[in-house]
């Protein structure tokens, strides 16, 4: 299973040169054939660590009755909900720096045939970043069988270095490097253990249920029947893991290291209209890039008040805690570095506020549109990038933005989409180049293309 706390996984680089899907899809995954080996394999007692030791008695094993898959997406188990978990926000630190997942379930499915069985997967992207840059994005397959226990049939890593991908290490598919992965059981109980991946020399995690029915901070306040899990990686290591009805994966900790659940719709979701507040911090953010960008500082200056008058307002609402203290810390640098006159910083922090404005509107908004939101800023953040001469980040910076794609697949018109797509290439093109001011270029036009597209869908 994907987890942005462990170190990344390495592998090819050239697996992002195929276009950008736009349009919802479903089908066989274009995979090699499976081993016979491989698709007849049962979850095997060998343990998968380095030096094979530190896994559970088999007869702790929940997970060697091999599942039957009849309605496979429809997943309804509580303590992994991928179903119906439309959009999911983490944040923490590792190694003392910031660290931000976006989970998202994407408008597709796909199959994977395992033991001669074809299993309809629910596919979940998962976006990793520190420090505001991407470093590591998996899609992850998911079925549940017929008893309610949820299976990983597979994920596709991608792991980034200096803007590129330079690792997929990890990745594996049922049926052609090992068995389906039991992920969560369908009624877990203290003691019992499951494999959430066993390939054994590619991908080895065995999980162990320590404790059931426990209560733990949510975002919005307190939530029961949470599970907590010691996982146990292929190094020997171990990290603790809270699962959280509603929520799925709620909290992973270990080495000093925090990803905590921080939001997560509909689970999270707000009721009535999106408070006005939000656009006044939304439309504020964007107003004080573009003063940081012209020198019109006494502007910037009176908007940032704005800012925090509407902030106050609707900081005193019912809000997601980690959410709020991270918009707390970027608003208030956002005017220290306005009344400091730097431009380049308040550009930057500006784009992180309205990042965390967008988190807030995951409660009120369909995460489609935030997602096409979220789009508009990276191409902000690619222009940032690009003043500073930063050519890795111009090039993770369309790396995000090709994977933010498809998130909203299929929620433009074909002219739409195709307009989109090529323009995403021409970016890509100039970042690959090395040609950043074009890239810049091509980044504020598609910026342009993608608000006219919102504003007529409004």
């Amino acid at each position: 299973m994907r987890n942005g706390l462990m170190p990344l996984r390495v592998g090819l680089a050239g697996l992002l040169a195929s276009p950008v899907t736009l349009a919802a899809c479903q089908g066989t995954s274009d995979l090699p054939s499976p081993s016979p080996a491989a698709a007849t394999a049962t979850t095997s007692s060998d343990c998968g660590t380095l030096d094979g030791r530190g896994c559970a008695d088999p007869t702790d094993r929940v997970d060697l009755a091999r599942p039957t898959f009849s309605h496979p997406t429809d997943i309804t188990n509580p303590l992994f909900p991928i179903g119906r978990l439309r959009s999911a926000l983490l944040l923490g630190h590792v190694d003392s720096r910031h660290f931000r997942t976006e989970t998202t379930l994407l408008p597709r499915t796909e199959t994977v045939v395992w033991n001669g069985q074809p299993v309809e997967v629910l596919i979940s992207q998962y976006m990793a970043y520190l420090d505001g840059r991407v470093t590591e994005v998996a899609l992850d397959r998911y079925a549940q069988a017929d008893d309610g226990s949820v299976w990983y049939l597979g994920e596709d890593v991608f792991g980034y270095e200096s803007g590129t991908v330079a690792m997929t290490e990890g990745t594996w598919l049922a049926g052609r490097e090992g068995p389906a992965a039991m992920i969560m059981p369908a009624h877990p109980q203290v003691g019992d253990a499951y494999r959430t991946e066993n390939a054994p020399g590619i991908v080895f995690e065995e999980v162990t249920v320590a404790s059931v029915g426990q209560a733990v901070d949510g975002p919005l306040g307190p939530v029961d029947g949470a599970m907590v899990a010691s996982e146990l990686h292929v190094d020997g290591t171990r990290e603790d893991k809270v699962f959280a009805p509603g929520y799925g994966e709620f909290r992973t900790e270990g080495g000093g290291d925090l990803e905590a659940l921080a939001l997560a719709v509909p689970t999270d979701a707000g009721s009535g209209a999106a408070p006005a507040e939000l656009a006044a911090l939304a439309n504020g953010a964007q107003s004080v890039l573009e003063s940081s960008r012209t020198g019109e500082w006494d502007a910037a200056a009176a908007v940032v008040g704005q800012m925090q008058g509407a902030w106050e307002t609707l900081r005193a609402q019912d809000q997601p805690q980690m959410v709020v203290e991270r918009l707390d810390r970027n608003l208030a640098s956002l005017a220290d570095l306005v009344d400091q006159q730097t431009a380049g910083k308040a550009a930057q922090r500006a784009v992180d506020v309205a990042q965390s404005v967008l988190d807030l509107a995951l409660r009120y908004m369909d995460p489609a549109e935030v997602d096409l939101q979220r789009f508009e800023w990276w191409t902000q953040q690619l222009r940032i990038h690009a003043a500073a001469d930063d050519a890795s980040g111009v090039s993770g910076d369309v790396a995000t933005l090709e994977w933010i794609t498809d998130r909203f697949a299929g929620a433009l018109s074909a002219a739409d989409q195709t307009d989109l797509d090529t323009r995403l290439r021409d970016v890509r093109a100039a970042s690959d180049a090395g040609n950043l001011s074009a890239a810049a270029d091509h980044a504020a036009r598609l910026y342009t293309l993608v608000r006219v597209v919102e504003t007529a869908g409004a």
